[in-house]
């Protein structure tokens, strides 16, 4: 009988390397793991006729998020956020217990506070607090207060 897989990481192309270390760490508590040169043996896996990137984990409790930093070929989008209902990765979603204090950091850090999607109601007696946000290349990130 085979194990079920585990799951290992989650990947995001970056930009600026340097900034999304400083973001990702910073701004939401992640701290600086292992880093990798990829280059031609990475090829084909990718899809790509040629790659060179650097690779630059962070990780916080049990999660892992892989930062990479394409040189070949270049990083390519201009880091507009993907609508909400396009198939695929939507967000990444974060408790905190000091939402207006991370989103304030965010922001500092060079990621997009979207203050119209602010969300705060009353479950049960607990006020629950939601707001998107982005980090500095576009990507969709849930802060939550679950009041608890």
């Amino acid at each position: 009988m085979s194990v079920p897989p585990n799951f290992s990481h989650l990947g995001i192309c970056v930009s600026d390397l340097d900034r999304s270390i400083r973001f990702y760490c910073e701004g939401l508590g992640f701290t600086v793991a292992e880093h990798h040169e990829i280059g031609a043996e990475f090829a084909a896996l990718m899809e790509l006729d040629h790659v060179a990137l650097r690779s630059q984990f962070v990780r916080r409790d049990h999660i892992a998020i892989e930062l990479l930093d394409f040189a070949e070929p270049a990083t390519e989008g201009d880091g507009t956020r993907r609508p909400i209902n396009l198939r695929g990765l939507t967000h990444l979603s974060f408790r905190v217990d000091d939402l207006p204090g991370t989103a304030a950091r965010i922001a500092e850090l060079g990621g997009t506070v979207l203050p119209t999607t602010r969300t705060t109601f009353d479950f049960g007696g607990t006020a629950l607090d939601f707001v998107y946000c982005t980090d500095p290349d576009g990507v969709r990130i849930e802060l939550m207060d679950l009041g608890g």
